[in-house]
């Protein structure tokens, strides 16, 4: 378990990747979402891993991308903040394939106990190249990530529709404005 390594999640379209960008600009180490490198890596191979097409083998690719992300994250000091996480993907291929990984692979690998949650704004959300899925997709996903992170036993902080300036200050301020040690 690394207390280091603090979740970003919740529905897509929330501002999670806009709120990773500015933890970065503030210093802090951050990983990209693994589904989003997921994404490219298959359009740009022609692979047929892609969430539209093939959700369990995306999610299969996902998982092993965000235990890389965490061995990588090891070595950096201080906080890490996550776009996503082994949880997400674990999720994902359970609702896709059945295949019960969430509990397996959310115990074996521990993050802050705090997860952060970007709830449904349908007010920024949008489609792209990769995220195809509309607003109710988003939702119901959101649900299912709730239930996966509350029964993992992680404590979930709602991020308030606020700037990303005003967001990120909300999250440090929960992490008690420490830098972040190792466990």
């Amino acid at each position: 378990m690394s207390d280091r390594f603090v979740i970003l999640s919740g529905c897509s379209g929330g501002g999670k990747s806009t709120l990773l960008a500015e933890l970065a600009r503030r210093g802090h180490a951050t990983v990209e979402e693994p589904g989003r490198r997921v994404i490219a890596a298959e359009q740009a191979s022609g692979g047929q891993a892609l969430p539209w097409l093939d959700l369990a083998g995306f999610a299969r690719r996902a998982i092993a991308l965000a235990l890389a992300d965490r061995a990588a994250a090891a070595t950096r000091p201080g906080w890490v903040f996550f776009d996503r996480s082994l949880i997400d993907a674990a999720a994902a291929l359970e609702h896709a394939a059945g295949e019960p990984a969430l509990q397996r692979l959310g115990q074996a690998h521990r993050y802050h106990p705090t997860v952060f949650l970007t709830p449904p704004w349908p007010e920024i959300y949008a489609t792209d190249p990769e995220r195809r899925h509309g607003f109710d997709a988003a939702v119901a996903e959101y649900g299912r990530l709730v239930q996966a992170y509350q029964g993992l036993g992680y404590r979930l902080v709602i991020l308030p529709k606020l700037s990303v300036a005003r967001r990120a200050d909300c999250l440090l301020a929960a992490l008690g404005g420490q830098r972040g040690t190792s466990s």
